[in-house]
């Protein structure tokens, strides 16, 4: 196995792939599928296995006269079915941050010039060790 704070080399990556394939393998080879069940099978469950929904499940509540008049309320949900229909024509406002855009032009140069300081190193860097780690032999 690996140690905690090194990357899985190719080997190690390739190992556990056959290791996974093999026992997937072994999982099918081992227990054979079960053949599609007979009408037999259909018919020997119980009527107790069938929930059957045309029933209700409890009593109804008696909630009453109505709190809106129906004339109001056919109004009201008109006036909510305009509204849905406007809001899903009209495209989503693009995500604005005035502070946020403010903050990423103000850090672009200096993160521009971090980067152009630093980043040839911090590749050359790992490039080095890589090829090291690859051939075994230091640069």
């Amino acid at each position: 196995m690996q140690s905690p704070g090194r990357e899985p080399s190719m080997e190690d990556i390739l190992a556990s792939i056959k290791k996974v394939i093999a026992d997937e393998k072994d999982l099918r080879t081992a227990a054979p599928r079960d053949p599609e069940p007979t009408e037999e099978a259909h018919s020997e469950g119980s009527e107790d296995d069938v929930l059957e929904l045309d029933k209700p499940l409890a009593p109804p509540v008696d909630l009453g006269p109505p709190l809106v008049d129906e004339g109001i309320a056919e109004t009201s949900r008109h006036s909510l079915e305009t509204l849905s229909t406007i809001a899903a024509s009209v495209p989503a406002p693009p995500p604005v941050n005035p502070l946020e855009d403010m903050i990423r032009e103000m850090l672009r140069p200096i993160l521009k010039q971090w980067l152009d300081d630093h980043l040839p190193g911090i590749v050359d860097e790992h490039v080095k060790r890589e090829i090291t780690r690859i051939t075994g032999r230091p640069l």
